[in-house]
């Protein structure tokens, strides 16, 4: 993949729909459940926990770009050929933890698949650094490793979202 198709990506990521409806969603459970509750309610609180959903997912595509780029990581999700709910659901699954390489690796000089090392440091790295415009009731270490686990179950949730999504015409996946 190419430098200028990686920062493309990239940018629809942290700028593109699926980041901006994300964020909504996530401050709109955080509005419900008053979390963190220093925040208070009403637009202001809403904006507070809208903000800091972008800026975790800008920081988990930041450190998911370079890691997966210098671990040769393809972390595009790409549909099975695959039959029956089962088999595909475990692909799905899977598919966010192993996924292909860009290419042939100089560090292992072989082709296949790799651990998702990208997609996972991203979410460690995002859950922890978030905690640092937390404020005092969320940001210890314990709520950003469940903010971790809360991310990658997320990209698991899309994945199988993208596996049993009706496929676009024309063939195109």
């Amino acid at each position: 993949m190419s430098s200028s198709r990686r920062l493309r990506d990239y940018r629809h990521r942290i700028l593109g729909k699926r980041a901006v409806l994300g964020a909504a969603a996530g401050a709109t459970v955080g509005q419900l459940r008053n979390v963190p509750h220093e925040w208070g309610q009403g637009a202001g609180g809403f904006a507070k926990r809208f903000g800091s959903h972008l800026a975790q997912c800008a920081v988990k595509e930041t450190i998911q770009l370079g890691v997966g780029a210098w671990h040769h990581e393809d972390l595009h999700y790409q549909r099975s050929n695959l039959h029956g709910t089962w088999p595909r659901m475990k692909y799905a699954v899977k598919s966010t933890f192993i996924v292909p390489r860009t290419n042939i690796s100089p560090r292992t000089n072989r082709p296949g698949k790799t651990f998702a090392l990208g997609r996972v440091s991203g979410n460690l790295g995002a859950g922890l650094i978030s905690r640092a415009w937390q404020p005092a009731s969320t940001a210890g270490i314990g709520a950003g490793l469940a903010s971790s686990g809360i991310g990658l179950g997320a990209d698991v949730g899309i994945h199988v979202a993208r596996e049993f999504w009706p496929r676009k015409r024309g063939g195109k996946r």
